[in-house]
């Protein structure tokens, strides 16, 4: 069995067993990103934009009343700045990123390509804080939408009036149960309900209209407002852009689209297209409602009833279908906004589920359980459980956090395309992607100022993400760390040569002829080891101790006279361990393997430079690898040290 192929134990308790069934194993653990993989079934590009549509279109059952809430009478105004920032800021931003991410990675693997080593991990674990934020807030904040037009509708009794935070909390538990019980992503309920919903709101928006063009008068008074209020039109615009920031809960849907972009149907090239095709159908479909919703209710609906305990609070366009169309038609358009609300948390879920094992594990930041989803859903579900407490469930009051979340995100994703056009000379490209990045620099910083709870949360999960990796970094030092070993013609022919298996370890410096000739006197001297013995030499190099796991290839060379195999490793000590189980397990013999290069100074010091930079005392870390892949001494290859 070869070091990568070593299967994980399953816990032996039924309850362990329940929990961690479906545990992905260590294989996934690669030293770059995964490479792109079809999945089983892929769909045509607008079935796959129904999956980006339940998180992107569901606003519309909040986004209205929020915008109405932030801007007042100046709503349609702060909503076209909105749209336009959508159609030229964020769309051309994520068509580059399906481009040059077109596996499923998003902008994150975009910036972790651009910014190898430590720093770019880093960062990844930083805007994980805020991908967290974004997720986790779309599932309650979704939750407490759909508890909203529960409670609000006229059928419900009115003692469940200040039910609303265990009606969200009884949501929240039933999505974390569908997911226990083992919830995958159907594509068909997706089509189902967005085509419905659309639907719906098509009829609503349209009476709306028809209401307004009815009674022009209505759209004199609101004009009368805002001649009152501002002085001009650029006062107005001014505002509008101050406030703007606040509205960016409209724009929550393009991570998730090129999330999905592995499940449109056929070649890279026809991915990419059908994903482009989905960003900007969805964007355009999005930027009619926003406008259209956002006019008719400010006009339609009086200020009072947007504001906490109004019936328009978090429904603007529910209110208008019970206003307009009658009670049975609103409970209609209720249930398909509970819907397509509470699927939207399922996406968000399902999206938090898959962004854990595609970073952190690979990392080597993450517990061993993180790669089962069953755990994960515990404890996704208790931290929704919590922020539905802190915010009472409200959903005004958590537009600030959630906002955060998704302006940190596109913020990442126009970096990441700014710094992939500078580094492909792209001049022009990278200027207006440098001048889309300024805007949401703003509008991220302008939504932190006015609201910074969701900084305050996402700061949480930064420091949560942050310390649980580095623990879990530092207690999964020792593991093997390789997932396969792979010996060039010239390497196996020195291992088929050899007689015995004595590996001197060497590092390499000049690589000149005395220096060999010096570490093989040293051998004789401290080991008495001949030459003749066929002895071979042992050099690991470190291309970025920040990786954490990854194939280990293994090339032999000849040089002055002496047999040398070389390879390259994210850390020495581990990947000597696990060339030496795999040459006992090649050959059958015992390796042997030489040292002289134990570390002088402060031990601690040495354990510092094993995590970050790979080194440190290699000798007795190369043994404690070794003890922990294989506990039985017989059959365990020896350490040498001088």
């Amino acid at each position: 069995m070869s070091v990568g192929d070593r299967p994980a134990a399953m816990p032996g308790t039924p309850l362990r067993r329940w929990l961690l069934k479906g545990l992905q194993s260590p294989e996934g653990l690669v030293s770059h990103p995964p490479q792109e993989e079809s999945p089983g079934h892929q769909h045509k590009w607008w079935q796959v934009m129904c999956l980006t549509g339940v998180d992107y279109f569901s606003t519309l059952g909040y986004q209205p009343g929020i915008a109405a809430l932030a801007a007042g009478a100046l709503s349609p105004v702060a909503t076209l700045l909105l749209v336009a920032l959508t159609l030229f800021g964020a769309l051309p931003t994520y068509r580059a990123v399906a481009e040059q991410s077109p596996n499923g990675l998003g902008s994150l693997s975009m910036l972790e390509r651009l910014l190898p080593g430590w720093g770019g991990k880093l960062l990844v674990l930083f805007l994980l804080g805020f991908v967290a934020t974004a997720f986790i807030v779309t599932i309650t904040l979704s939750a407490a939408d759909a508890t909203a037009h529960i409670l609000h509708n006229p059928f419900v009794p009115h003692s469940w009036a200040g039910a609303q935070v265990p009606v969200t909390l009884v949501l929240i538990a039933a999505l974390g149960g569908v997911f226990l019980a083992g919830f995958s992503e159907a594509i068909s309920i997706a089509v189902v309900l967005v085509a419905v919903y659309l639907l719906l709101n098509l009829v609503v928006v349209g009476t709306a209209v028809q209401r307004v063009l009815a009674h022009p008068e209505q759209v004199t008074s609101w004009q009368n407002v805002l001649a009152a209020d501002y002085s001009s039109p650029v006062a107005m615009v001014a505002v509008a852009l101050y406030v703007m920031p606040k509205l960016a809960l409209g724009l929550s849907g393009f991570e998730t689209g090129v999330a999905v972009m592995p499940l449109v149907k056929g070649q890279l090239a026809e991915r990419i297209g059908g994903a482009r095709k989905l960003l900007t159908t969805a964007a355009l479909i999005m930027s009619v409602f926003l406008i259209t919703s956002s006019f008719t209710t400010t006009v339609l609906i009086p200020a009072g009833e947007f504001a906490e305990g109004g019936s328009a609070n978090g429904r603007a366009l529910a209110y208008l279908a019970h206003l307009y169309l009658g009670d049975w038609f609103g409970t209609a358009y209720d249930l398909s906004t509970i819907a397509i609300l509470w699927f939207a948390g399922a996406s968000a879920l399902a999206g938090l589920l898959n962004i854990v094992p595609r970073y952190l594990p690979r990392y080597g930041m993450a517990p061993d359980w993180t790669r089962a989803n069953r755990p994960m859903v515990l404890v996704f579900t208790a931290i929704a459980f919590l922020i539905t407490f802190v915010f009472d469930a409200e959903v005004e009051a958590q537009g600030g956090a959630y906002a955060t979340g998704v302006l940190a995100l596109i913020l990442s994703a126009a970096v990441a395309v700014t710094l992939s056009a500078w580094t492909m000379r792209r001049l022009k490209a990278a200027a207006f992607f440098g001048f889309v990045t300024l805007i949401f620099g703003y509008a991220t910083v302008a939504n932190i100022i006015e609201r910074p709870d969701g900084l305050v949360i996402a700061l949480l999960f930064v420091l949560a993400i942050v310390v649980i990796s580095l623990i879990s970094r530092a207690t999964r030092s020792t593991e093997l760390r390789v997932t396969h070993i792979s010996l060039d013609d010239c390497a196996g022919r020195f291992i088929n040569e050899a007689g015995e298996l004595y590996l001197i370890a060497n590092e390499p410096h000049t690589r000149d002829a005395k220096e060999y000739v010096d570490k093989a006197r040293e051998a004789w001297e401290l080991h008495r080891l001949r030459t003749s013995e066929g002895l071979l030499f042992l050099e690991v190099t470190i291309p970025d101790a920040s990786e954490f796991a990854g194939e280990l290839r293994v090339t032999g060379e000849e040089r002055h006279g002496f047999r040398i195999l070389r390879m390259q490793s994210t850390t020495v000590a581990n990947s000597i361990a696990a060339l030496l189980l795999h040459l006992r397990d090649r050959t059958g013999k015992t390796p042997n393997v030489y040292f002289h290069w134990a570390a002088e100074g402060n031990p601690i010091g040495a354990l510092l430079r094993y995590l970050v930079f790979g080194g440190g005392d290699v000798p007795p870390l190369t043994r404690e690898v070794l003890r922990q892949a294989e506990p039985d001494p017989a059959r365990r290859p020896v350490v040498h040290v001088g």
